[in-house]
């Protein structure tokens, strides 16, 4: 006897179309200035290095404190309220870009757009998830990952070839998508919600704390192979880390897409364990890699690894949180991801400045094991059984 189909067991395609969707767009629009900005502030303000790099990674800031209560929003009024807000503000931040803005107006307006990126993404990854099959729930959480980074490829590629034509050109690319993807948003139905029970904010970051914090060690092995890949390559006569980058984008995107389902047919800690370890085991080869093949194949390894960690760890926060609470969860779980990134920048490039490159790649690697220790270490959820399964 076959079973009819259920909201349990099929993927709303046109829902997540327009989550997804508008994912991709606002990313698009969001990164399309990254590759004009430091030009446009040498050309236009004459800025050093020091300004150059705040401007461009400022964002950080906002979305760090932001993803929390952008989550905690989301769980009160509504995901698709809230990520159709930060569409709105990424795009308002877009069409600031068009003033003749001082230094000190662009990091405003950049700080405006962490804020809208952490509300942007936040209230889209919770409302996947609410959405999803219990049984594909770690596979979405992936393919939104894939829709992000997807969209900062073609952003970042579209603003440099649009940066040949003028600056007010990327400016506008970077109001315009947001908007599209304010209109994706917008159409898609709005989902029920389950009003939060009870108070206590401290509790509530329990679920996403270990989860967290193993994230930001699994963080340190992608910051130092984006930063250092390629001056240790060339360091080595090797070259071609730009090859190296490639392939590991290429991998990890490739895995999501493939095998993305395993953390809900396998069980997250066990994926977000071995993860960790094939992590680590791919920065070790970079590390040492004696040609170009041995480096490319450091990258796949690493590329697969890394690629279901985070949506692993993602699928235990949600299993251990009250579904009406989940919002703010997860926005504390991503705000690890910024965490890890503003430590391990400044801390890989002190290791690389003391003891060289490839002991860059062992920290990474040394980090990334502690990763798979703490998902060993996360306990299984005490809900229903089937949660516990996934667990």
């Amino acid at each position: 006897m076959t079973t009819a189909p259920t909201r349990d067991t099929v993927v709303p395609r046109l829902a997540m179309v327009g989550i997804f969707g508008g994912l991709f767009a606002g990313y698009l629009g969001l990164t399309a200035v990254i590759p004009v900005l430091p030009a446009f502030l040498r050309d236009r303000h004459d800025a050093g290095d020091f300004t150059v790099g705040l401007v461009v990674t400022v964002t950080a800031a906002t979305a760090l404190l932001v993803r929390p209560v952008a989550g905690a929003l989301a769980d009160r009024y509504g995901h698709r309220t809230v990520m159709l807000t930060g569409a709105l503000v990424v795009a308002a931040g877009g069409l600031l870009y068009l003033l003749p803005l001082s230094v000190p107006a662009l990091v405003a307006v950049r700080l405006l757009l962490g804020a809208g990126e952490a509300a942007l993404f936040t209230a889209g990854a919770v409302w996947t998830v609410a959405l999803a099959p219990h049984h594909r729930r770690g596979q979405l959480i992936g393919l939104y990952g894939v829709s992000m980074w997807g969209g900062i490829s073609a952003g970042t590629f579209l603003g440099a070839t649009l940066q040949q034509v003028s600056y007010p050109a990327v400016w506008a690319l970077s109001a315009a998508a947001p908007l599209l993807a304010a209109g994706l948003v917008a159409v898609v139905p709005t989902p029920p919600r389950t009003a939060p029970t009870g108070g206590g904010g401290g509790l509530l970051l329990r679920p996403a704390l270990l989860p967290g914090i193993a994230l930001t060690f699994g963080a340190a092995g992608y910051a130092g192979l984006a930063a250092f890949v390629v001056l240790h390559l060339d360091a080595r006569d090797i070259g071609h880390g730009v090859v190296v980058l490639s392939c590991f984008s290429a991998v990890y995107a490739g895995t999501r897409l493939v095998i993305g389902h395993l953390p809900d047919r396998l069980g997250p800690r066990r994926v977000a364990a071995w993860c960790g370890v094939g992590e680590a085991v791919g920065l070790a080869v970079v590390a040492v890699a004696p040609n170009l093949p041995v480096a490319v194949a450091g990258s796949v390894v690493m590329g697969v690894g890394f690629s279901l960690l985070h949506p692993s760890l993602a699928l235990m926060v949600m299993n251990r949180t009250d579904p009406a609470r989940q919002g703010a969860a997860i926005g504390a779980y991503t705000s690890f991801w910024d965490l890890g990134l503003a430590v391990w920048g400044p801390v890989t490039g002190l290791v690389a400045a003391g003891f060289g490159y490839p002991a860059v790649f062992a920290v990474g690697a040394a980090c990334a094991l502690v990763a798979a220790a703490l998902a060993v270490r996360i306990g299984r959820p005490v809900t229903t059984p089937t949660e516990v399964r996934a667990g």
